[in-house]
């Protein structure tokens, strides 16, 4: 009996070996190139921007990041495979999106991920929404859309890239706190969204400042959903300015690289801490820049307390939506 007991410990421990070989302690982190996967399409804003931040990571990580497509269904199917599929040595991350892969989680029952699955390292892109109109509408601020809108209930229409996204979060929060019917439209992407505005498919667009920013000559922004004005368009008031208190940073489309809970914890803060320094890097930054849209390098401590307070925001918001 004392045999056949040994012989089945050393059958596990022969199982158990190839799982603690590769796991490198913390001072030899990381013993390999890493992958980091994107979960939206090559070429899309979050694809070149995580590509941008890991072109130095042999200086920080002394190995390269490669990125990995796993497009699909607006995240859910990247996520999810990283989830079942990503390794917890520290040698896969993936690219964060809030708020869409809190809301996702919140709303999909099949979502494998939520804030409590994912270990955020650093951010490095901040893209605020806007609500932007063409330039023959005759709404020329919030409240002339909203007047409107509760005049006409649900004759306002406006688009956004896609459902559960920050786009669609913000007219949720307005429709809200301003006691109106809205229509939204969910579109493919900010270029088709901002496409339909021009042909007067949809009377405008909740969107992300850089989708704004391609067209300033051919639409008028009513607003931005953030804490401040940006030095984008500096002419353009906040939501709050306008008094509407629910619209501020809720929205605003955060992206950063995680990595998932189960990795040992002295390797995630070593990793938070390579990734922050490497968002900072001058190279980095220069080339976030060329790319248009509004970059906001926070670390690991900053993105744990935003994707609470996120979470928290949209768990009530969101309660009517959630699948069976």
């Amino acid at each position: 009996m004392n045999r056949f007991f040994l012989r089945i410990l050393s059958v596990l421990a022969l199982l158990l070996l190839p799982l603690t070989a590769n796991a490198a302690p913390v001072d030899e982190y990381p013993n390999g190139p890493i992958t980091a996967v994107c979960t939206y399409s090559v070429g899309s804003q979050t694809d070149v921007q995580a590509r941008i931040c890991a072109m130095p990571a042999e200086k920080y990580f002394g190995q390269p990041i490669v990125i990995l497509n796993k497009a699909g269904a607006g995240g859910l199917t990247g996520w999810n495979w990283f989830m079942d599929r990503g390794s917890r040595d520290g040698l896969t991350m993936t690219v964060y999106n809030l708020p869409n892969f809190i809301a996702q989680s919140i709303v999909k029952k099949n979502a494998k991920y939520s804030i409590r699955t994912l270990e955020p390292l650093a951010n490095f892109a901040a893209d605020p929404v806007v609500l932007f109109v063409s330039k023959d509408s005759p709404f020329n601020s919030v409240s002339d859309l909203v007047e409107f809108a509760k005049k006409n209930p649900g004759k306002v229409t406006l688009n956004g890239s896609g459902l559960f996204v920050g786009h669609h979060i913000a007219l949720l929060l307005l429709a809200k706190e301003a006691n109106v019917k809205l229509t939204y439209v969910p579109e493919k992407g900010g270029s088709d969204s901002l496409q339909s505005v021009m042909a007067g498919k949809v009377m405008g667009s909740f969107n992300n400042l850089s989708i704004a920013m391609r067209a300033l000559d051919k639409i008028k922004v009513l607003g931005i959903a953030d804490l401040q004005r940006h030095e984008f368009i500096p002419d353009v008031p906040t939501f709050i300015e306008q008094g509407y208190k629910t619209l501020d940073d809720a929205t605003t489309n955060f992206r950063g690289y995680a990595l998932p809970v189960g990795v040992d914890k002295a390797i995630v803060e070593k990793a938070a801490q390579q990734a922050y320094k490497m968002f900072n890097d001058p190279l980095v930054i220069e080339n976030l820049k060329k790319t248009g849209v509004p970059y906001r390098i926070l670390d690991r401590q900053a993105m744990l307390d935003i994707f609470a307070k996120r979470e928290a925001i949209l768990k009530d918001l969101l309660k009517p939506f959630v699948e069976d």
